[in-house]
């Protein structure tokens, strides 16, 4: 069975929504869970700390163990108190689920910087903020799971979120660094990308709204997050009832070799799009090191 005795948690964005639902599974198995919410506005307006405290109050109501933190995760000074008050309190971090989130929509050519600004700092930097003093007490420790928490409007896009698409676009890039950096203290970096009723949703989802809980996003950040998994830089989609890969893959492509057959011209990229794009025989890389070792072969056999 999949549990969390022993083990301490942060969960950023914890006051509500997906946030809340974490940190209630993650307590229910067992963990201690530092539940991290600064109180503002869906827009990332105001403060309070009343969120954070009626999680912690539901957890320990039910026999859990957990601390109210309300740090933004949006500077690195926030970033450095939400981990320290896990070492604090319970002396180690085992696991850091990344999901304080907000939003500002508009079409690019409305979108304001200052409107960019704000949700990068929350979604991409504030991800940053966290798992840098978390991944380094990981590492010391040789243990760890992280969990970033993207979106189909990154992975696939979304009309109205060039910010909130950016932001969540680059917590995969931010995943597949520290997937290979933290391989060998035994950190796990993972990503999912959830369909969920939220309040940053529930006018987007229409009539399936109901369909969407939270709770059926948080038994797959419980996995990803648990011993039990060794996986390493996987997406996956959940929601619904449904859980899925999300991968970025390379096609097999058109080769010329430079040597044998000349360099490469606009004519020939032209008169090959469509096995350029043919997605029989792709691969899923880990790392940029494999579309090296998809070419090399190729370049050799010249």
């Amino acid at each position: 069975m999949v549990d969390f005795q022993d083990r301490v948690v942060i969960v950023t964005g914890a006051g509500g929504g997906l946030g809340r639902s974490h940190a209630l599974l993650l307590a229910g198995l067992g963990a201690a869970v530092v539940v991290n919410d600064v109180g503002g506005s869906v827009h990332g307006e105001g403060a309070s700390t009343s969120a954070a405290d009626a999680v912690v109050e539901e957890i320990r109501a039910a026999g859990g163990m957990a601390v109210a933190e309300y740090s933004s995760v949006s500077t690195p000074a926030g970033g450095e108190a939400i981990v320290a008050t896990a070492l604090a309190e319970y002396g180690q971090l085992d696991v850091l689920v990344n999901n304080a989130g907000i939003l500002r929509d508009k079409t690019f050519v409305n979108l304001e910087p200052e409107d960019a600004h704000a949700v990068l700092d929350v979604h991409l930097r504030g991800a940053f903020y966290v798992s840098r003093p978390a991944f380094a007490h990981m590492r010391e420790r040789g243990y760890g799971r992280i969990i970033m928490t993207s979106s189909g409007s990154g992975v696939f896009g979304n009309f109205g979120q060039a910010n909130y698409g950016a932001a969540k676009m680059g917590l995969v890039g931010l995943m597949n660094a520290l997937k290979l950096e933290g391989s060998k203290y035994n950190i796990r970096v993972n990503t999912i990308a959830p369909i969920a009723r939220t309040r940053m949703t529930e006018d987007l989802l229409g009539p399936v709204a109901e369909k969407f809980d939270p709770e059926s996003v948080s038994p797959v950040v419980a996995y990803l997050a648990s011993e039990e998994c060794e996986l390493n830089g996987e997406i996956w989609s959940a929601g619904a009832g449904s859980v899925s890969r999300v991968f970025v893959a390379l096609t097999h492509g058109y080769f010329k070799h430079p040597d044998a057959e000349g360099p490469l011209s606009v004519d020939d990229v032209a008169a090959h799009v469509d096995e350029i794009r043919g997605e029989d025989g792709y691969v899923v890389p880990f790392s940029g090191q494999d579309e090296f070792a998809k070419l090399g072969p190729r370049l050799l056999d010249g």
